[in-house]
């Protein structure tokens, strides 16, 4: 960015005093890499926020590039982080557990460049990764679900595979055995986060076989569920993710937050203070409420409302401990019929 504004000067007539070029040089840059849609009213969407709290709150060149690839196909993802290194910007941030593998590539090709993953679980000598405990607040949506199926069936729908989506559907049904052990569980990841016309197929099973409730880990696509549940009247509820879907309409009876722009944040933060540290993983979780909590309803009733915060704090002080393993079958919306999870081996595009 200050290069930019250097040659802009340039043409004016203008030129840097070796004071002002010194300034320049110790501006840090950071780039940050986000895989989807960075308007997607979800998890990318996160993304976008932290670039722009970044760009708010700190004195850095910042800059972003988004939409890479629908399916966070791992080529592409390496490729545009490689892109983004041979820039040689002073850290790249990369959004989603889905970006793992591409940086412990290119975090060794560019040994002076600081790499950050968003929900990552990798580290390295120039590499470390930031987690919003999406897990805390998706043990309590399920715990939500179990609370208030009237069918005793609920499903969950994602669109990807990376770990921090197997974790968030595992801490879901974690909760919702927790508090219902008869429930019957409907999962399936359709493996695009964005396309509304497969997201709503699935929905549209999952309701068929008896779900009344159903959490969503979506992107863009969130959109073609909640379209398919407002069709049948208010006798199915959505529970979100990432944000607090409660405020958007009332086919949500709750919403997993688990704000990951503040994690790119602090990232950031950590880069202009000195604090960053190679070979760490961050979390922030349930303890911090404004990032990480469970939004509900206002139809929700006291009664639900106090067992919820009851089972809080004690994911907080220790007394629960979340499984973040789902070794369960899968539904699949196309047959009807519960599958092995080795099923969508087939489907996937990355890891």
């Amino acid at each position: 960015m200050h290069k930019i504004g250097s040659a802009l000067l340039m043409t004016a007539g203008l030129s840097f005093t070796p004071l002002t070029q010194a300034i320049a040089a110790e501006r840090p840059s950071i780039s940050v890499l986000i895989p989807g849609k960075h308007n997607d009213n979800g998890f990318m969407e996160a993304a976008y926020r932290g670039y722009e709290k970044i760009k708010t709150e700190l004195d850095v060149d910042a800059t972003y590039v988004s939409n890479i690839s629908a399916t966070s196909d791992q080529k592409l993802l390496t490729d545009a982080m490689r892109e983004l290194a041979q820039k040689s910007p002073d850290m790249i941030i990369a959004h989603g557990g889905q970006c793992n593998g591409p940086a412990e590539i290119v975090s060794k090709e560019f040994p002076n460049i600081k790499f950050v993953v968003i929900q990552g679980q990798v580290q390295g000598d120039n590499l470390s990764s930031y987690v919003v405990r999406q897990e805390d607040s998706a043990w309590l949506a399920g715990a939500l679900a179990g609370l208030t199926t009237k069918s005793n069936i609920v499903g969950h729908i994602s669109g990807a595979w990376p770990k921090p989506g197997l974790m968030g559907r595992a801490a879901f049904y974690d909760g919702l055995k927790y508090v219902n052990p008869k429930a019957t569980f409907l999962t399936w990841f359709t493996g695009d986060l964005d396309n509304n016309d497969i997201n709503a197929e699935a929905a549209s099973a999952e309701i068929y076989k008896g779900a009344d409730v159903i959490y969503t880990m979506l992107n863009a696509g969130r959109q073609g569920v909640t379209e398919e549940i407002k069709t049948h009247n208010g006798k199915v509820r959505h529970i979100g993710n990432v944000s607090d879907w409660t405020k958007v309409n009332d086919t949500f009876i709750g919403s997993a937050v688990a704000d990951a722009s503040v994690a790119i944040l602090t990232a950031a933060q950590d880069l202009t203070t000195g604090k960053w540290r190679p070979n760490q993983i961050h979390e922030i979780g349930l303890s911090e409420q404004d990032v990480v909590r469970l939004a509900v309803a206002n139809d929700v009733s006291p009664a639900v409302k106090n067992k919820l915060d009851t089972l809080a704090k004690k994911i907080v002080n220790g007394d629960i401990k979340i499984s973040t393993n789902y070794n369960g079958k899968e539904f699949n919306p196309a047959t009807g019929n519960f599958i092995a999870q080795s099923f969508k081996e087939t489907l996937k595009k990355y890891q």
